[in-house]
Formats: structure tokens, sequence, C-alpha cells
């Protein structure tokens, strides 16, 4: 007879990462979303320890601690993961758009189902901050401040729409070499930099720049990047270029944007960005086997597959997470890490005293908003797990996937 007790809480808990576990094909490359996960949280982790909103008496306006201690760059480097996330899509779309027509699928219902999983957490994001700028402008807020918070929610939204031109354009990529993005990104940087073009040509570079690594993720299905020597060639290779970049031809050392610095690496994405993002996908792809052998343990598994099913949920609201907790820490008056200005390492010990908060509140945000991404769901794949039937059912047509 079943033991009528409820599993403790542990119990459960091992119960759900084995089911997480058992419920992935077998054929999963689940290094893929191991490196889709390190990517997001890279980015997630590199906006809260280098955005500040600092209150001023009169309004929040933002600052950045790379502003006075700008030997903090490298932090920088660890967390700009965008060029990452980018040579994961680029493979997981050119392997997908491949299987789709293998299946009959036509372009547009594998590029309207690829893109309702990016855009449909988005409404949830606009209408609330819709609502939220208009609240705090009708009591009284002033423009400045409102302006800042509504453009540092927003602002991951740049992201999504590149991505999604990029994997609209997926068919014409897949035989493209990545090379031939990088000299548009050298001759942009060369005209704007050494001929004294118009800043605005810079904006070529947007696409440009996140082409190089899309197209590595092509190269990467159609078999090219397999070997080690590749990765090697691509960490190497770019950690030099970035590095004589940055030593010699003036490019700043860090590769996030710094408010009131004449040259950003990243808005638009610069010639030195695109060598550090390659030396990046280097990393990446030499990493592989490791975290295969990683990713065998089922409770590491879970968290990935976790973070990869809210991937956009997290992505999306993490600023929103970083606000909200700015904002109701201001009953309590201006507290360091928080509302100070990031000028020295008393900051920046502060600062990751708050991390746990942000996570906390981003879990709330999670919890309220995940369902946004989920929808529809039932009736898809997803890109992580299935979960199947009752036995009786779990062959065939009877597996339904979530």
């Amino acid at each position: 007879m079943a033991d009528p007790t409820p599993a403790p809480p542990r119990g459960a808990l091992r119960a759900a990462v084995a089911r997480i576990d058992a419920a992935t094909p077998k054929e999963r490359d689940r290094a893929v979303d191991a490196l889709r996960a390190l990517a997001i949280l890279g980015v997630v982790l590199g906006h809260w320890l280098v955005t500040a909103l600092v209150a001023d008496g009169t309004g929040l306006h933002a600052a950045s601690p790379l502003q006075g201690m700008p030997w903090l760059s490298p932090v920088s480097w660890a967390f700009q993961t965008l060029a990452v996330f980018f040579l994961v899509g680029g493979h997981v779309a050119t392997r997908g758009y491949a299987s789709a027509r293998a299946r009959g699928e036509t372009y547009g219902r594998w590029l309207t189902a690829r893109l309702s999983r990016l855009f449909r957490p988005v409404l949830a994001v606009l209408t609330l901050w819709t609502v939220t700028a208009a609240l705090l402008l009708f009591t009284g807020a002033d423009y400045p401040t409102v302006h800042t918070l509504v453009k540092l929610a927003l602002s991951p939204m740049w992201f999504l729409l590149v991505f999604a031109a990029l994997t609209a354009a997926t068919p014409l990529l897949t035989r493209l070499h990545p090379l031939w993005p990088l000299v548009v990104v050298l001759h942009v940087d060369l005209l704007r930099f050494g001929l004294g073009a118009p800043s605005w040509l810079g904006w070529v570079n947007l696409a440009a720049g996140w082409l190089v690594p899309y197209t590595l993720g092509a190269a990467w299905t159609r078999g090219e990047l397999d070997r080690r020597r590749a990765g090697w060639l691509l960490l190497t290779g770019g950690t030099a270029a970035t590095a004589a970049l940055v030593a010699w031809a003036g490019y700043p050392a860090s590769m996030v944007g710094v408010p009131g610095a004449s040259v950003s690496n990243l808005n638009p994405p610069t010639l030195a960005a695109v060598a550090f993002g390659l030396a990046q996908c280097g990393l990446a792809l030499l990493l592989r086997e490791r975290l295969r052998r990683a990713m065998r343990h089922p409770v590491a598994w879970a968290a990935v597959a976790l973070v990869n099913l809210s991937a956009m949920t997290i992505f999306l609201w993490h600023q929103t997470a970083l606000m909200a907790t700015t904002a109701t820490g201001l009953l309590a008056g201006r507290l360091p890490g928080l509302h100070t200005l990031p000028d020295g390492l008393d900051w920046v010990a502060a600062r990751l005293v708050w991390l746990p908060a942000f996570a906390l509140v981003l879990a709330g945000c999670w919890a309220t908003f995940r369902s946004c991404e989920q929808r529809g769901r039932g009736r898809r794949r997803t890109r992580v797990v299935h979960t199947h039937r009752p036995q009786r059912r779990a062959t065939g047509a009877g597996a339904r996937h979530v």
C-alpha cells in the first residue's frame, strides 16, 4: 500500500528534478541550452552591477560605477555576453529552419512560431510601463526621472528587434561567411573614426556587428566549428585584436556603454566589441564538451532548463526588478549601493549585498508574468523538455509536448 503522507519538500524537489531530466530528449545537445542560460544571466548580472539610479533630492538619474572607476572595466568583459546569445541563436535558428523544411513546414509558419516566442512576453512589459509612466507623470513626478526609468525598462527591447530581424533573414544567412559582416564593421569604423564620416553611419553596425556571431552559429550548424582548433583560433585572435584596438586604436576598454562617454562600444557595436565577441564565441565553443558533462547532473540540467523556459521573461523584467527595489528602498531614505553615487569600493560592496534582493523581486516578476511567455506551448514543442502522458498514451500521437 502506498504511503499516504506527502513527500517532504526535499523529496518533492528531487522528484521534480528527475522528471525534468527524464523528459528531456536523449538527442538534445544540453550544452546549447547551458550557453544560452549563461548568456542571459550574464546580461542580467552585468546590468545589475553597472546600472545605478542616484537619488539627488529632485528625482532619480542614471549613473554607472564605470564613470568614476574606469579600472572596473574588466567587469564588463565577464558580463557582456550578448555575442554568445547571438551565436546560440544563429545555431538554433539555422538548425530549426533546416528541420522545418525537412518536415515540409513553410517559412511563414516557422517564422511565426519563433517570433511569437520572442514577442509574446513584450506586451505585458509595455502595458505595465505605459500605465506606470502615466501614473508617475499624473502624480507629479518630474519628466527626467520618468524618462530615465522608462528608458532603462525598455532598453532590452532593441535586442529583440535585432534578433527578430536576423531570425527572419535566416534562410539568406545559412551560408553567409562571418568574414563578410566583419569586413563591413571594419570599414564602417574606419570611415567613422579614421576619415571623419558622420556618426550615424555607425548604426550600420547594429546589424553587421551582431551578424558576425549569428553567422558563426550558422557555421556551427554546418559542422565547420566542430574542431577545437576553431574555438582556439576565435579565442586567441579575438582577444589579441580586442587588446590591440583598446591599447593602440583608442577604443574604450569597457564593453558596455558608459554615461557621458564620447564613444560606446555597444551603442552601436564597434570593431572592438565585435572582436571581443569573437573571443567569447571561441571560449563558448571550447566549453561545449565540459558543459555537456556538467549537464548530465540532473540538478544542473533542471536549473538550466528552468532558465531557458523563461529566458525572455527574465531578460525583459530584470531591469524592472532593479527599479522596483530602488523605488521601494526610497521609503527608508537614501540607501548605500541603491541610491548613492557609484564612486567608490564601498558602493560596489553595498551593491553586491543588494543582488539577492534584485533576484527576489525578479522571481516575483517571473511568477507573475511567466505565463505570458509559456502561453500556447501546450500545442507546440518547447525548446527544452517535453512531458509524457501516462504509459498507455505515451506512444506516437500519445506524447504531448509542452
